[in-house]
């Protein structure tokens, strides 16, 4: 994973250890998401139990200028101390004493602009709901709450940790990862769910059928360059197309289409700003048949035309 400067984040924890920094990932979109992954080794007779706390910052005048935040705090895993790989992929060491074992500290934190989060709640600017009114930043008063760090975020904040894909294919992962990671937060405290122990969808609670519709999010992810139909990516992983879109819907909590979309466009972003192409390569790299067809899908994602993310 690329290591940028790092950026401070407002209202962030002060919870950093003293011990040495054994890797770090720092990465920002303007007017998206920024976030950073550090890991340190654990320091001795480190008692604090994981951690995950949600800070919601309303910016009083100006709700464009609050944030709303993630941060996790996380023990347990272990890495090597020579290059910071996870130990459980070792092949140096297989199944033996390594002398380079060491248990870590894993630091997230994860910020979230008004106008990212704005498009989740487009249309819906007459609701009461707690969730949406947090969203659109209509909530006026800045809280911070402790988040329950259910097994679906620590799955989640797990593969943030151990994934191996790099570049473009990493920022992608990442991406998609980072926004289970508000659903699964968002779900837990603020609506004051549960993890469901009874799908709605009666075939997901077959595991090898969760699977699917977990592999099937994977396919999408490899073809952000090249659109596939439902019909192909159901043959991909062996499902039948009205399970794959109701059990899309329920396990991910957006249709397979307006996903698709939204990881195009964040890639875009990525694309555009930090790897420095040009609107017409980023259109083509994104299987677009024309540059105008791209222009409009990224302005109704983003609210901004390609090149006026640029300018920024």
């Amino acid at each position: 994973m690329t290591v940028t400067a790092p950026m401070p984040f407002a209202d962030a924890p002060q919870l950093a250890p003293a011990e040495p920094l054994i890797h770090e990932t720092v990465q920002q979109v303007p007017g998206s998401v920024r976030y950073s992954i550090r890991r340190y080794l654990k320091p001795p007779g480190w008692a604090r139990e994981d951690s995950g706390t949600l800070h919601y910052h309303y910016a009083e005048g100006n709700p464009g200028e609050g944030h709303l935040q993630l941060h996790f705090c996380l023990t347990g895993n272990t890495y090597c101390a020579r290059n910071g790989s996870d130990c459980s992929n070792c092949h140096i060491h297989p199944g033996g004493p390594c002398p380079e074992k060491t248990e870590s500290l894993d630091m997230l934190q994860f910020s979230f602009t008004p106008s990212f989060l704005a498009q989740f709640t487009r249309g819906k600017a007459d609701s009461t709901h707690i969730t949406e009114s947090v969203l659109s930043f209509r909530h006026t008063r800045s809280f911070s709450r402790t988040l329950p760090l259910c097994n679906k975020t620590r799955a989640t904040l797990e593969q943030l940790l151990n994934h191996t894909y790099t570049d473009s294919l990493a920022n992608i992962f990442v991406n998609a990862q980072v926004q289970l990671l508000l659903l699964n937060s968002l779900s837990c405290l603020l609506q004051g769910e549960k993890e469901p122990e009874v799908f709605e969808c009666r075939f997901l609670a077959n595991t090898d059928d969760r699977e699917k519709i977990l592999r099937a999010r994977d396919v999408l992810l490899e073809h952000i360059g090249e659109p596939i139909t439902i019909k192909e990516l159901s043959r991909k992983v062996a499902i039948n197309e009205c399970y794959l879109k109701k059990g899309f819907k329920e396990l991910f909590g957006t249709t397979i289409f307006e996903f698709y979309q939204g990881q195009r466009m964040e890639h875009a972003k990525y694309l555009l700003y930090d790897k420095g192409l040009s609107v017409t390569e980023v259109s083509v790299l994104l299987g677009y048949s024309s540059i105008s067809h791209f222009s409009t899908a990224f302005k109704k994602h983003t609210g901004l035309k390609p090149c006026e993310l640029l300018l920024r």
